[in-house]
């Protein structure tokens, strides 16, 4: 048992985006280490069909597993929604998605609604976020609209540029209009625009990123069976963190580190075939 506890906590995206949410269980889970996989060969995954994100998720998933992890948080919200199930059915870990943790932010944030969101043209065609929202509230109205765009702007490090602005302005216009007090920033992507956003949505509208509710989840889920590091028992080193990408390391390296808010010194390549 000592040894499952030391064994890291495994992520996945197909890019840069699921670092926030790294970042959130790195402040709230100081001991634990981490093994993030960052798709970039095959990024974006939102316009890509249910069956191929599966077929994608199911690769990294066994990857983590053989590489010793010991719960496996999927740090994309297009994935969650195309195969979390698939994902917990075949691996042998606990398997923690970011739209359910998501939801429930959302609905105990909102005053009175609607709530709009966000997100990949997969994760927003699945409804997997409307359906979460309203088990969690069956009255409330629910907004979605596909930001497509918003992914290679984040992968391409444009967070704070006009072109970026224009963009947000015309996606964000139906929000605008249907005067939402919530937004779901369903992409983990997404919070790396969350100034730009908040701009065109201005100050009365709460913006929700699903990933300090996901680090709760994944401490809830540890907690529960065991699995949680004990930081007297840490190691003189610390954690230990990996970073992998699947194309174009350099490019994450020099980008990952702005968006995890540390320094990363290596990211390592593993491409599947």
């Amino acid at each position: 048992m000592h040894a499952a506890r030391r064994a890291p906590i495994g992520m996945f995206d197909s890019g840069l985006g699921g670092l926030t949410v790294a970042n959130a269980l790195m402040r709230r889970l100081p001991s634990e280490s981490l093994l993030y996989f960052g798709d970039t060969a095959r990024v974006p995954y939102g316009p890509k069909s249910p069956e191929t994100v599966r077929r994608y998720a199911l690769q990294i998933g066994e990857w983590l597993v053989q590489e010793g992890v010991k719960c496996i948080v999927v740090a994309c919200n297009t994935a969650t929604a195309h195969a979390l199930e698939a994902l917990q059915s075949a691996l042998p870990v606990p398997v923690i998605g970011v739209v359910e943790p998501g939801a429930r932010a959302a609905v105990r944030a909102s005053r009175f609604g609607p709530i709009g969101v966000i997100g990949t043209s997969g994760t927003i065609g699945s409804g997997a976020y409307v359906r979460a929202i309203q088990q969690q509230s069956p009255t409330v109205t629910v907004l979605s609209a596909p930001c497509p765009l918003f992914v290679p702007l984040v992968e391409e490090g444009w967070v704070d540029h006009p072109a970026t602005r224009l963009i947000a302005h015309d996606y964000l216009s139906a929000m605008r209009d249907a005067q939402v007090d919530t937004l779901v920033l369903g992409c983990t992507h997404y919070p790396l625009l969350a100034a730009v956003i908040a701009a065109e949505m201005g100050p009365d509208v709460r913006l929700i990123d699903s990933a300090e509710e996901t680090a709760a989840e994944v401490e809830r889920v540890l907690s529960d069976r065991g699995l949680l590091q004990d930081p007297a028992g840490q190691h003189d080193a610390g954690p230990v963190h990996r970073v992998v990408a699947s194309d174009a390391p350099q490019h994450f390296l020099t980008l990952g580190g702005r968006f995890l808010d540390v320094p990363l010194t290596a990211v390592e390549y593993h491409v599947f075939t």
